[in-house]
């Protein structure tokens, strides 16, 4: 890692990787394995950067809570019409947004060129922890 990253100048960035489901679903399992074995490369990319401090897949199963009427309420579905799921997360350490873009922009969501037609992001997010 560059270490002018680490320390106390660099922060932590979520980054959330989307997909569409029905584009994806529209794909024969021959695509999906071709489009996918595109990702790899551009993973170890984004690991040989030293940035990456955690990634995960995360399964299609969601379960959504909020309160409301004074009760958790818990539902299967987004509150809104969403065309997108969440297909990963990772975390990253970068001294600011812009280098926070330039490692998430290693990522198969913006590398790889089926991404585009599949309706693949990635959102990133400065991460503030709340330490006890």
């Amino acid at each position: 890692m560059d270490p002018t990253v680490t320390g106390k100048h660099s922060m932590k960035y979520l980054c959330v990787g989307y997909f569409e489901p029905a584009k994806m679903d529209a794909l024969s399992k021959a695509q999906v394995d071709a489009v996918m074995s595109k990702c790899p490369h551009h993973m170890e990319e984004l690991h040989q950067t030293g940035q990456l401090l955690t990634v995960a897949g995360v399964d299609v199963e969601a379960r959504y809570l909020r309160r409301a009427y004074g009760q958790v309420q818990i539902s299967d579905r987004p509150g809104k019409e969403s065309q997108e799921m969440i297909g990963c997360v990772y975390i990253i350490e970068a001294r600011d947004m812009a280098d926070a873009i330039r490692v998430a922009s290693l990522h198969p969501t913006t590398q790889v060129e089926a991404a585009e037609q599949l309706g693949w992001r990635t959102e990133i997010r400065p991460i503030h922890t709340f330490e006890r």
